[in-house]
């Protein structure tokens, strides 16, 4: 896949693209931890860069949910939207909601080319939901 890309393969490359494919929406330094155990040291530096080239191939894709740091993943060519906690800051991937990338046609495009639309759902997701929930019933006062 880097060959197809015009990008050298070197074992740094291999170890950041397969991190971010076996834990997407991670962070750099989520990726760089990741890295390492697989390969030993790379430079904080290092995973930066190779993130920056894989992205730029189209390779990975940067997301960044406000309040959030950049997030990677390799999920890349579908315009999928993206759904994030506002407990737990987790994030998941969800396709568009209605068929093939409907929210490329904005309604005044102003002249641009629109290729890309980035679409953050927020709410709490079921673990966090449950986590606050009374698990049981719930207790009355007399008065």
């Amino acid at each position: 896949m880097l060959r197809e890309h015009g990008i050298q393969v070197t074992a740094q490359r291999v170890a950041v693209l397969q991190a971010v494919s076996a834990h997407p929406h991670s962070t750099a330094d989520a990726v760089a931890g990741v890295v390492r155990t697989a390969i030993g040291a790379i430079s904080r530096q290092s995973v930066y860069d190779t993130l920056g080239v894989l992205v730029e191939a189209g390779l990975l894709r940067r997301i960044q949910p406000i309040g959030s740091p950049a997030l990677f993943e390799d999920r890349v060519g579908d315009n999928h939207h993206h759904l994030v906690c506002r407990t737990c800051a987790r994030v998941v991937d969800v396709d568009c909601a209605v068929g093939a990338a409907p929210c490329l046609q904005a309604q005044d495009d102003h002249g641009f080319v629109i290729d890309e639309a980035e679409v953050a759902y927020w709410g709490v997701c079921p673990d966090c939901r449950s986590a606050v929930e009374p698990t049981g019933p719930i207790a009355t006062v007399a008065g």
